[in-house]
Protein backbone atom coordinates (compact mmCIF):
# COMPACT_ATOMS: atom_id res chain seq x y z
CA UNK A 1 0.00 0.00 0.00
CA UNK A 2 1.44 3.22 -0.94
CA UNK A 3 2.11 5.69 2.10
CA UNK A 4 -0.52 8.93 1.97
CA UNK A 5 1.59 11.93 1.26
CA UNK A 6 1.18 15.07 3.32
CA UNK A 7 2.85 18.33 1.85
CA UNK A 8 1.58 20.82 4.37
CA UNK A 9 2.25 20.90 8.34
CA UNK A 10 -0.90 20.94 9.75
CA UNK A 11 -2.43 18.20 7.77
CA UNK A 12 0.10 16.04 8.65
CA UNK A 13 -0.30 16.83 12.89
CA UNK A 14 -4.60 16.28 12.18
CA UNK A 15 -3.67 12.39 10.71
CA UNK A 16 -1.18 11.88 13.10
CA UNK A 17 -3.16 12.98 16.23
CA UNK A 18 -5.66 10.01 16.83
CA UNK A 19 -2.67 7.81 17.15
CA UNK A 20 -1.99 9.70 19.85
CA UNK A 21 -5.09 9.70 22.09
CA UNK A 22 -6.63 6.88 24.54
CA UNK A 23 -7.87 4.20 22.75
CA UNK A 24 -12.00 3.23 23.79
CA UNK A 25 -11.06 0.09 25.23
CA UNK A 26 -8.75 0.10 28.20
CA UNK A 27 -7.21 -3.13 26.78
CA UNK A 28 -5.52 -1.30 23.96
CA UNK A 29 -2.62 1.20 24.29
CA UNK A 30 -1.47 4.46 22.51
CA UNK A 31 -0.28 3.30 19.36
CA UNK A 32 3.88 4.66 18.82
CA UNK A 33 4.85 7.10 16.32
CA UNK A 34 8.55 6.65 14.48
CA UNK A 35 9.84 8.86 12.29
CA UNK A 36 12.41 8.86 9.65
CA UNK A 37 13.69 11.95 8.74
CA UNK A 38 15.45 11.74 5.07
CA UNK A 39 16.87 14.28 1.94
CA UNK A 40 15.51 11.94 -0.29
CA UNK A 41 16.94 9.93 -3.42
CA UNK A 42 15.98 6.78 -1.39
CA UNK A 43 18.14 4.00 -1.51
CA UNK A 44 18.82 0.82 0.24
CA UNK A 45 19.94 2.05 3.58
CA UNK A 46 17.33 4.41 3.73
CA UNK A 47 14.85 1.45 3.86
CA UNK A 48 16.52 0.20 6.21
CA UNK A 49 16.59 2.86 8.54
CA UNK A 50 12.30 2.28 7.89
CA UNK A 51 12.68 -1.61 8.40
CA UNK A 52 13.91 -0.69 11.95
CA UNK A 53 11.59 2.28 12.58
CA UNK A 54 8.54 -0.46 12.32
CA UNK A 55 9.93 -3.03 15.01
CA UNK A 56 10.18 0.01 17.69
CA UNK A 57 6.55 1.61 16.72
CA UNK A 58 3.12 1.36 15.18
CA UNK A 59 3.61 4.29 12.75
CA UNK A 60 5.90 5.40 11.11
CA UNK A 61 6.28 8.82 8.91
CA UNK A 62 9.32 9.23 6.59
CA UNK A 63 10.55 13.13 5.91
CA UNK A 64 11.46 13.74 2.15
CA UNK A 65 13.15 17.55 2.35
CA UNK A 66 16.06 18.97 1.12
CA UNK A 67 17.03 21.31 3.94
CA UNK A 68 18.88 24.45 2.57
CA UNK A 69 19.69 25.76 6.09
CA UNK A 70 22.38 22.81 6.22
CA UNK A 71 24.09 23.64 2.41
CA UNK A 72 26.66 26.12 2.37
CA UNK A 73 27.95 28.34 -0.16
CA UNK A 74 29.11 26.24 -3.07
CA UNK A 75 27.43 22.82 -2.01
CA UNK A 76 25.01 21.12 -3.93
CA UNK A 77 21.79 22.11 -2.81
CA UNK A 78 20.62 22.69 -6.18
CA UNK A 79 21.88 19.93 -7.56
CA UNK A 80 21.08 17.98 -5.16
CA UNK A 81 18.54 14.92 -6.59
CA UNK A 82 14.67 15.61 -5.80
CA UNK A 83 13.33 11.98 -6.92
CA UNK A 84 9.77 12.00 -4.69
CA UNK A 85 7.65 10.07 -6.95
CA UNK A 86 10.81 7.23 -6.98
CA UNK A 87 11.15 7.47 -2.92
CA UNK A 88 7.27 6.97 -2.72
CA UNK A 89 6.92 4.02 -4.77
CA UNK A 90 10.13 2.70 -2.90
CA UNK A 91 8.53 2.98 0.57
CA UNK A 92 5.44 1.59 -0.84
CA UNK A 93 7.09 -2.19 -1.14
CA UNK A 94 8.06 -2.16 3.00
CA UNK A 95 4.53 -0.46 4.17
CA UNK A 96 5.30 2.94 4.84
CA UNK A 97 2.32 5.33 6.08
CA UNK A 98 3.10 8.75 5.94
CA UNK A 99 5.55 10.52 3.67
CA UNK A 100 6.10 14.44 5.01
CA UNK A 101 7.21 16.23 2.07
CA UNK A 102 6.95 19.87 3.21
CA UNK A 103 8.26 22.99 0.25
CA UNK A 104 10.81 25.18 1.90
CA UNK A 105 8.07 27.78 2.55
CA UNK A 106 6.36 25.06 4.40
CA UNK A 107 9.09 24.70 6.73
CA UNK A 108 10.45 28.36 7.04
CA UNK A 109 8.36 31.45 6.35
CA UNK A 110 11.35 33.12 7.05
CA UNK A 111 14.75 31.84 5.42
CA UNK A 112 17.06 32.09 6.71
CA UNK A 113 15.81 31.43 9.95
CA UNK A 114 16.15 33.92 12.75
CA UNK A 115 15.68 31.18 15.07
CA UNK A 116 18.83 28.83 15.25
CA UNK A 117 19.15 25.53 17.15
CA UNK A 118 23.46 25.90 17.60
CA UNK A 119 24.90 22.36 17.90
CA UNK A 120 27.61 23.67 20.12
CA UNK A 121 31.52 22.41 20.43
CA UNK A 122 30.66 18.96 18.91
CA UNK A 123 29.96 20.40 15.68
CA UNK A 124 33.23 22.60 15.10
CA UNK A 125 35.20 19.30 14.70
CA UNK A 126 35.36 16.63 12.08
CA UNK A 127 32.69 17.83 9.41
CA UNK A 128 32.17 21.02 11.14
CA UNK A 129 35.50 22.24 10.12
CA UNK A 130 35.49 22.24 6.39
CA UNK A 131 31.14 22.65 6.35
CA UNK A 132 30.72 25.61 8.75
CA UNK A 133 27.45 26.21 10.10
CA UNK A 134 26.06 22.62 8.74
CA UNK A 135 25.08 21.07 11.80
CA UNK A 136 23.09 24.36 12.86
CA UNK A 137 21.32 23.71 9.72
CA UNK A 138 21.04 20.19 10.93
CA UNK A 139 19.89 21.37 14.22
CA UNK A 140 16.89 23.61 13.27
CA UNK A 141 15.23 21.17 10.81
CA UNK A 142 15.45 18.53 12.99
CA UNK A 143 14.12 20.35 16.04
CA UNK A 144 11.09 21.21 13.42
CA UNK A 145 10.70 17.65 12.51
CA UNK A 146 10.29 16.42 16.31
CA UNK A 147 8.13 19.27 16.91
CA UNK A 148 5.67 18.49 13.98
CA UNK A 149 5.33 14.70 14.14
CA UNK A 150 6.06 14.31 17.98
CA UNK A 151 7.63 11.21 17.23
CA UNK A 152 8.10 8.57 20.29
CA UNK A 153 11.07 7.27 18.58
CA UNK A 154 13.33 8.31 15.32
CA UNK A 155 15.77 6.46 13.78
CA UNK A 156 19.12 7.81 11.50
CA UNK A 157 21.88 6.14 10.15
CA UNK A 158 25.35 5.06 11.81
CA UNK A 159 27.32 6.54 8.20
CA UNK A 160 26.42 9.75 9.83
CA UNK A 161 28.34 9.42 12.95
CA UNK A 162 29.10 13.04 14.07
CA UNK A 163 25.06 13.86 13.23
CA UNK A 164 23.98 10.99 15.52
CA UNK A 165 25.73 11.95 18.15
CA UNK A 166 24.69 15.96 17.98
CA UNK A 167 21.00 14.91 17.45
CA UNK A 168 21.69 12.65 20.45
CA UNK A 169 22.91 16.17 22.54
CA UNK A 170 19.70 17.89 20.64
CA UNK A 171 17.44 15.01 22.16
CA UNK A 172 19.10 15.78 25.72
CA UNK A 173 19.56 19.21 25.89
CA UNK A 174 15.88 20.20 24.70
CA UNK A 175 14.39 17.53 26.76
CA UNK A 176 12.56 16.10 24.11
CA UNK A 177 11.11 13.00 24.76
CA UNK A 178 12.36 10.26 21.82
CA UNK A 179 14.22 7.56 21.42
CA UNK A 180 16.71 7.89 19.02
CA UNK A 181 17.91 4.36 17.28
CA UNK A 182 21.38 4.62 16.00
CA UNK A 183 20.36 2.31 12.64
CA UNK A 184 24.06 0.17 11.46
CA UNK A 185 25.81 1.18 8.13
CA UNK A 186 24.10 -0.49 5.28
CA UNK A 187 27.02 -1.22 2.48
CA UNK A 188 27.56 -2.22 -0.67
CA UNK A 189 28.70 -5.72 -1.54
CA UNK A 190 31.85 -4.54 -2.38
CA UNK A 191 31.74 -2.55 1.32
CA UNK A 192 30.87 0.93 0.19
CA UNK A 193 28.44 2.80 2.63
CA UNK A 194 25.48 3.58 1.04
CA UNK A 195 24.76 7.07 0.24
CA UNK A 196 22.43 9.34 -2.24
CA UNK A 197 25.85 11.01 -3.18
CA UNK A 198 27.47 7.56 -4.46
CA UNK A 199 25.78 8.52 -7.61
CA UNK A 200 28.34 11.18 -8.83
CA UNK A 201 30.63 8.61 -8.58
CA UNK A 202 32.18 7.81 -12.15
CA UNK A 203 32.41 3.91 -12.93
CA UNK A 204 35.97 3.90 -12.46
CA UNK A 205 35.48 5.54 -9.07
CA UNK A 206 32.99 3.73 -7.95
CA UNK A 207 35.32 0.65 -8.70
CA UNK A 208 37.98 2.71 -6.10
CA UNK A 209 35.59 3.80 -3.56
CA UNK A 210 35.76 0.71 -1.45
CA UNK A 211 39.72 1.24 -0.64
CA UNK A 212 38.02 3.84 2.06
CA UNK A 213 36.54 1.09 3.92
CA UNK A 214 39.09 -1.36 3.37
CA UNK A 215 41.50 1.01 4.93
CA UNK A 216 39.49 1.27 7.76
CA UNK A 217 38.99 -2.29 8.75
CA UNK A 218 42.91 -2.72 8.46
CA UNK A 219 43.41 0.32 10.89
CA UNK A 220 40.86 -0.88 13.35
CA UNK A 221 42.03 -4.20 13.28
CA UNK A 222 45.75 -3.06 13.96
CA UNK A 223 44.45 -0.69 16.46
CA UNK A 224 43.49 -3.62 18.74
CA UNK A 225 46.78 -4.89 19.26
CA UNK A 226 47.89 -4.71 22.70
CA UNK A 227 51.34 -3.95 22.42
CA UNK A 228 50.99 -0.75 20.25
CA UNK A 229 53.59 1.49 20.91
CA UNK A 230 53.29 5.38 20.14
CA UNK A 231 55.87 5.33 17.44
CA UNK A 232 53.37 2.34 15.31
CA UNK A 233 50.35 4.26 15.92
CA UNK A 234 51.61 7.63 14.49
CA UNK A 235 52.80 4.96 11.73
CA UNK A 236 49.60 3.31 11.16
CA UNK A 237 47.69 6.70 10.77
CA UNK A 238 50.51 7.42 8.24
CA UNK A 239 50.02 4.84 6.34
CA UNK A 240 46.33 4.38 6.05
CA UNK A 241 46.14 8.08 5.08
CA UNK A 242 48.53 7.06 2.17
CA UNK A 243 46.72 3.91 1.07
CA UNK A 244 43.42 6.30 0.79
CA UNK A 245 45.34 9.00 -0.69
CA UNK A 246 47.62 6.77 -3.06
CA UNK A 247 43.87 6.16 -4.66
CA UNK A 248 42.90 8.64 -5.92
CA UNK A 249 40.74 10.30 -2.74
CA UNK A 250 41.26 13.44 -1.61
CA UNK A 251 40.73 13.35 2.72
CA UNK A 252 39.50 15.94 4.31
CA UNK A 253 40.18 14.09 7.44
CA UNK A 254 41.23 10.51 9.37
CA UNK A 255 40.75 10.65 13.11
CA UNK A 256 40.46 8.26 16.14
CA UNK A 257 38.34 9.18 18.32
CA UNK A 258 36.66 8.34 21.33
CA UNK A 259 32.91 7.21 21.19
CA UNK A 260 31.36 10.23 22.61
CA UNK A 261 33.50 12.44 20.71
CA UNK A 262 34.83 14.27 23.65
CA UNK A 263 38.54 13.91 22.78
CA UNK A 264 41.07 13.29 20.10
CA UNK A 265 42.79 9.59 20.41
CA UNK A 266 46.12 10.85 19.48
CA UNK A 267 48.49 8.19 21.47
CA UNK A 268 48.32 4.19 22.37
CA UNK A 269 48.28 4.71 25.98
CA UNK A 270 44.92 6.67 25.74
CA UNK A 271 42.83 3.86 24.19
CA UNK A 272 44.74 0.79 25.79
CA UNK A 273 44.18 2.07 28.97
CA UNK A 274 40.82 4.72 29.20
CA UNK A 275 38.50 4.13 26.85
CA UNK A 276 37.12 0.77 26.25
CA UNK A 277 35.54 1.99 22.90
CA UNK A 278 36.71 4.05 20.17
CA UNK A 279 35.68 4.96 16.30
CA UNK A 280 37.73 5.99 13.49
CA UNK A 281 36.04 8.32 11.02
CA UNK A 282 36.72 9.79 7.52
CA UNK A 283 35.68 11.69 5.39
CA UNK A 284 37.20 11.97 1.37
CA UNK A 285 36.49 13.28 -1.89
CA UNK A 286 36.65 11.26 -4.83
CA UNK A 287 36.11 13.51 -7.66
CA UNK A 288 32.69 15.13 -7.13
CA UNK A 289 31.32 12.59 -4.30
CA UNK A 290 32.34 13.64 -0.13
CA UNK A 291 32.15 9.95 1.05
CA UNK A 292 32.09 9.41 4.81
CA UNK A 293 32.87 6.38 6.28
CA UNK A 294 33.58 5.08 10.18
CA UNK A 295 34.54 2.16 12.17
CA UNK A 296 33.93 1.26 15.55
CA UNK A 297 36.97 -0.51 17.36
CA UNK A 298 36.05 -2.31 20.55
CA UNK A 299 39.16 -2.42 22.54
CA UNK A 300 39.38 -5.33 25.03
Amino acid sequence: MSPIIHHDISSLREALQPYRGQQHDKQERQQRIALVPTMGNLHDGHLELVRIAKQYADVVVVSIFVNPTQFGVGEDFDSYPRTLNADVAKLATISTDYVFAPSIDAMYPVLPPPTTVLAGDIANQLCGQSRPGHFDGVGIVVSKLFNIVQPDVAVFGQKDYQQLAIIKQLVRDLSYPINIIGAPIVRADDGLALSSRNQYLSADERQIAPVLHQALQEFALQLKRTDLSQQAFDQLLVDTRARISDTGFIIDYLEVKTEALGSVVSDSTTFNTENKNIVILVAAWLGRARLLDNQLVVIN
